[in-house]
């Protein structure tokens, strides 16, 4: 059984309960996908699937990609990812297709995507340095301040916290909860927020250490003394 699917994120809305309860939730265009290659532990070591991201565009590849879909009988697509199968269920071989009827309202998933970058920033905005003081002729605002001392070690030691690039990195969040599936559009709403701006894809897979929910308890009421 395939565990994961590609996905496009959509933007942010909100989904309201019968009892008025707001979730802020994330919409991904999750689908539909194609099997490309189905990995095995006899010829690859392990078990997966390579899936391409089915698009109203079509993709332009290179010769040696474009043999790559035509021994498995699908068009080219422009986004390939893997993602695990589990034990159990129909074989999967390539040209089967992966819809978001996988998912199912309630469970919970992962989502994995590239967070913005921020291009170089200092050591406030990257690493919540407080800073100095603002006022009172002070000339130490959004400095690092002292770096190592100069007798002893002599240098900077590795790992130190300093300016740089920030964020652009693979982000992965777990335990988000299925709100609504919605297999005609081929559309995942999920509670809460993802990795990424709108139209940035995503993998979208089972989650891999589901947390429980928690199901509401009525108490009873305290029987009084006699």
């Amino acid at each position: 059984m395939v565990t994961g699917i590609i996905g496009r994120k959509v933007g942010m809305t909100q989904i309201f309960d019968g009892d008025g309860t707001v979730h802020p939730a994330t919409v991904i265009k999750a689908g539909p996908c194609v099997v490309v290659q189905a990995k095995n532990a006899q010829t690859d070591g392990y078990q997966a699937v390579q899936l391409g991201l089915v698009e109203e565009r079509p993709a332009k590849t290179i010769k040696p990609i474009a043999g790559h879909y035509k021994k498995a009988g699908v068009p080219p697509t422009r986004v390939r990812r893997e993602v695990k199968v589990t034990s159990g269920g129909d074989a999967v071989k390539a040209g089967d297709q992966v819809l978001v009827s996988i998912f199912a309202s309630g469970e919970r998933v992962d989502v994995i995507g590239a967070g913005r970058g921020k291009g170089f920033q200092g050591v406030v905005k990257r690493h919540h340095f407080a800073g100095g003081a603002a006022t009172h002729g002070s000339m130490f605002h959004r400095a690092p301040g002292s770096i190592g001392a100069s007798s002893f070690p002599s240098r900077v030691i590795k790992g130190m916290r300093a300016a740089g690039r920030m964020g652009g990195g693979r982000v992965t969040v777990r335990n988000l909860k299925v709100l609504r599936v919605d297999p005609d559009n081929h559309l995942l709403i999920l509670e809460g927020g993802i990795p990424g701006a709108p139209a940035a894809y995503v993998i979208v897979r089972k989650a891999a250490a589901a947390k429980r929910i928690k199901v509401a308890q009525v108490e009873k009421p305290k029987k009084g003394k006699k």
